[in-house]
Formats: C-alpha cells, structure tokens, sequence
C-alpha cells in the first residue's frame, strides 16, 4: 500500500506543476507569461481558439486535482486510523 500512496502521491504533485503552469501559459489582459512564447494570439499551436483549449484544459486539470486531493486525504486519513489497541500502562509507587 505504501508504493501506491507514494505513486498517486507524485501524480498528484505532478499534476499541480502541470495546473500551474497551465494557468501561467493563459493569455491575460496585460499579456503576462503568455506574451513570453512570442507571437501574437493568431499565431499559436492551437490555432486561433488557443484561448478556449487552454480554458477547457485548465478546467480539467483543476477538476482532476480536487478529485486528487480529495483522495489522497480520505486515503491519507484512514490510513492513521490503523486497529491498534492502546499501549497498557500502570503507575507505579516507589516507596521512600
């Protein structure tokens, strides 16, 4: 079990740099980091709708981190709440 939380939990990060930086790459008002790949908004991968593609893959992304994340912490959590029984303890007097 512990390779798998490990393996979801790189996806995971995996997934919040590709959120991020999906984010950064949209076009803005005042342009931003999306000026820096050159070229003006006719000119992209996507064609002319790149704002729409990028729109609709950032939504996906985010939709699939809320699911990651919700996962991961119902994964996380009942993972702490293993079946052990409480430690047995006694006081003991020490006689002066």
């Amino acid at each position: 079990m512990g390779f798998l939380f490990y393996l979801a939990l790189t996806v995971f990060l995996i997934l919040a740099a590709v959120l991020c930086l999906a984010i950064l790459v949209q076009e803005s008002k005042s342009l931003g980091l999306g000026a820096s790949f050159g070229g003006d908004a006719g000119d992209s991968l996507f064609g002319t709708s790149t704002a729409d593609v990028l729109k609709k893959f950032t939504a996906w992304l985010g939709v699939c981190f809320l699911v990651f994340c919700i996962f991961l912490s119902i994964w996380s959590e009942s993972a702490s709440h293993t079946s052990k029984e409480p430690i047995p303890y006694s006081i003991e007097e020490v006689g002066s």
